[in-house]
């Protein structure tokens, strides 16, 4: 008995938990949710695009979710939850169907294909060797670069900042939707330093409240602002018109062979290293980041990350990713997979009340984003700044991550200005003062340089 026991709690790390409060984790999965649930209404808009049915992706995209959630609770035993990603989706509409004429039966099998082989790299620890060869000063400085990135989205989405030809970005007019924001905002703030439990959650509550309560009152003022009122509560649509219909014809196609490589490709590097910057900066604020520098069970966290992927392109979806939203949950109190299991379980429910998740309007989450952007930037205290050899690359990678709007970027300068920087260095220096630059380290830095010159 004892040894099935140890067997299993081996194979689902998540039955090792010893006094966990189950409520914080269950309000952690909440917020964590709802931050990213979203992601339930424009995941079936952008991959409609692309001439797939809208109905059936929207099931398709919380079935995926919810599974990719369980996977991380269950042999993970991390709080990260998993969608759909941002991003990745609109590659996969934009860039490969509509713009290479490829159809998506195709461009699902290349994701599918991205899938086992990130499973077969998780399996022979290479992605875990990835995210343990980042030295600890660029591991603080991806938190806080992620930190930066989500604040950013938040202050884009409510409207606070938008584009502008001559400076790039400027203020948005003030309106209803960024004073709910704020609302939210101080809401928020105030009750964290009541040392209130959910406070985050609350903030989310009241803010969609308050913007519905605007839809109510004026509609068409409402509906310019991107507000509207719950369409319904029940609905559900069949997802299999999109389930199982990949088409590896492109594969063994020698005229096509190259371009179905060039995608597999970019999903496979961006999905990588957008995977890696988010399980290193969401860990490192749960401190989850042992003394040397080493995320616990970040094998078992990639490998779920993978598996995902690859059941998300059978059900329909682009790739199912870790979502950078989990950081809110982990700054409620999230620590474990119970965290995952619990936003994996809304998702489910959120396929049949669908209507009610889709209408959370961007005003009511960006108060979240702003505000765990906050909590996730004082990681950056503990970086050595006056170490110039890794100041200099912490720098580079925060500011990265926000200003070209990718943490998979971000880190990428990051790591080649870490590597730079640190190699030009030990050329010049005394014996004594020289840097160990990680033979890992210097791959990346190699493949980052192909990807920037040839993708």
């Amino acid at each position: 008995m004892n040894q099935d026991a140890t067997f299993m709690q081996k194979l689902f790390p998540i039955l090792t938990n010893k006094d966990v409060n189950k409520r914080t984790e269950m309000m952690a999965g909440l917020t964590t949710f709802l931050t990213m649930a979203y992601i339930i209404a424009v995941n079936p808009n952008i991959l409609s695009e692309a001439g797939m049915p809208a109905g059936a992706l929207v099931t398709s995209t919380c079935l995926g979710a919810a599974i990719g959630c369980f996977l991380m609770g269950l042999l993970a035993n991390m709080p990260f939850a998993l969608a759909s990603g941002m991003g990745l989706n609109a590659y996969f509409a934009y860039t490969v169907v509509i713009g290479m004429g490829v159809s998506w039966h195709i461009a699902l099998t290349a994701v599918f294909v991205e899938g086992i082989i990130f499973i077969i790299l998780s399996l022979f620890k290479v992605r875990e060797a990835v995210v343990n060869a980042i030295p600890k000063n660029l591991k603080l400085a991806v938190s806080g670069g992620i930190g930066l990135f989500i604040a950013f989205i938040g202050l884009k989405n409510c409207g606070l900042v938008i584009a502008n030809e001559s400076t790039l970005i400027e203020m948005g007019d003030f309106n209803i939707a960024i004073i709910i924001t704020c609302i939210g905002l101080v809401v928020t703030a105030v009750l964290s330093k009541k040392n209130v439990k959910g406070s985050i959650l609350i903030g989310i509550v009241i803010s969609s409240l308050l913007a519905w309560g605007f839809a109510l009152i004026s509609p068409e003022a409402a509906a310019n602002l991107g507000i509207y009122l719950p369409n319904g509560v029940f609905k559900f649509e069949s997802p299999l018109p999109i389930v199982n219909k990949l088409d590896f014809t492109y594969i063994t196609n020698p005229e096509t062979a190259f371009n179905f490589i060039t995608v597999l490709c970019t999903f496979l590097f961006v999905d990588f290293f957008d995977t890696v910057g988010t399980v290193v900066g969401v860990a490192s604020k749960a401190n989850m980041v042992d003394e040397d520098g080493k995320v616990e069970n970040v094998g078992r966290a990639l490998l779920s990350d993978a598996i995902a992927t690859t059941i998300g392109a059978w059900l329909g979806v682009s790739t199912v990713t870790t979502f950078v939203e989990s950081s809110t949950g982990v700054l409620e109190g999230g620590r474990t997979g119970y965290t995952a299991i619990t936003a994996g379980v809304l998702f489910l429910i959120a396929m049949f009340f669908s209507p009610i998740f889709i209408a959370i309007p961007s005003c009511a989450t960006a108060p979240a984003l702003i505000y765990v952007g906050y909590l996730m930037l004082t990681s950056v205290k503990e970086i050595e700044f006056e170490n110039i050899t890794e100041g200099v690359p912490a720098f580079i990678t925060i500011g990265g991550m926000a200003l070209t709007y990718s943490i998979g970027d971000g880190l990428t300068l990051g790591v080649l200005s870490y590597v730079f920087i640190n190699l030009l260095y030990n050329l010049i220096a005394k014996k004594e003062d020289k840097k160990h630059v990680s033979g890992v380290m210097i791959v990346l830095a190699i493949l980052f340089i192909l990807k920037l010159w040839f993708m």
